[in-house]
């Protein structure tokens, strides 16, 4: 197993530290609590990804990410929405989840509360952001089939249902 390399379909356990483009540190994932993702199944930014793809447990990568491959252009497009349909304990920066029409999930981040009325923009809130990622390889695994029929990790450090 120690001869593994990150490729689809692999459970991957990272120490991350992300930052912006003025150095600001903006997410940390460490040995307290590390990110442990599938990879191929867009559980992170496709930039980070294709950095790490045929990486070992140990190795370590410097990736800068601009917003094409990281969390997309923002557009600033955003759409008001009546207080009294969302649910009561909300906030800005709360993320929400849509069902389309054609039955796809569609994520929204609430960008303002304004009197009876809440904003919301379908822009992740690292749209349009030039990110860097210190990353260590820590662990990684085939996924099991319950895994990859649910898109994401199950158990320690994972998702469980």
């Amino acid at each position: 197993m120690a001869d593994l390399e990150i490729e689809d379909d692999m459970v991957v356990t990272l120490h991350l530290t992300m930052r912006d483009q003025d150095g600001t540190v903006l997410d940390v994932a460490d040995a307290d609590d590390p990110l442990v993702y599938l990879h191929g199944h867009d559980n992170v930014p496709p930039g980070l990804e294709d950095a790490i793809t045929g990486k070992k447990a140990g190795d370590k990568v410097h990736a800068v990410l601009p917003p094409a491959v990281g969390f997309g252009e923002a557009t600033g497009e955003t759409e008001r929405l009546p207080r009294a349909e969302l649910p009561e304990e909300i906030e800005v920066g709360d993320e929400l989840a849509f069902e389309a029409e054609d039955g796809d999930e569609i994520q929204c981040w609430i960008v303002a509360i304004e009197g009876d009325e809440v904003v919301i923009s379908a822009d992740h809130p690292l749209a349009g952001k030039t990110l860097s990622y210190d990353v260590e390889v820590v662990a990684l695994r085939p996924a099991t089939r319950e895994e990859l029929a649910h898109g994401h990790p199950h158990g320690p450090g994972g998702h469980a249902h």
